[in-house]
């Protein structure tokens, strides 16, 4: 697989269950993944299982149809640029949000080994309030 193919396999599985299989097949040992500064889950984690402990476990408890809906995506060489909008419901507030957001991958030799969000936070903190 190139590397666009790579990454769009971690949104575009049948369920968030492949997406994960596929980020986790596909993912350098020491991935560095960073979310946003201002995002409730802000900050770099190194490594798969860091990350799934301070982002994925948190979204998939915090949250009701969390989700990342790819608009379009961006190649070239080692890097992949896909954007588009986040949308759920967090559980404590009920209240729903949508937000633009783009992800930028970087590969190397069929490894995903860096990942950088870049999202409009505001909606995401106001809902959480």
């Amino acid at each position: 697989m190139n590397n666009l193919e790579i990454v769009k396999s971690t949104y575009e599985g049948k369920n968030s269950e492949e997406n994960g299989r596929n980020l986790a097949k596909y993912a350098a040992e020491n991935i560095s993944w960073t979310e946003a500064k201002g995002f409730p889950y802000s900050g770099t984690y190194i490594g798969l299982e860091s990350i799934t402990q301070n982002v994925f476990a948190r979204l998939g408890s915090e949250w009701t149809d969390y989700t990342f809906t790819p608009e379009d995506y961006v190649a070239s060489e080692d890097k992949v640029v896909a954007y588009g909008t986040y949308s759920g419901t967090y559980n404590l507030t009920g209240k729903s949000f949508e937000a633009r957001v783009a992800h930028i991958w970087k590969l190397k030799d069929g490894k995903i080994i860096s990942f950088e969000q870049f999202v409009d936070s505001h909606t995401v903190i106001h809902s959480m309030n």
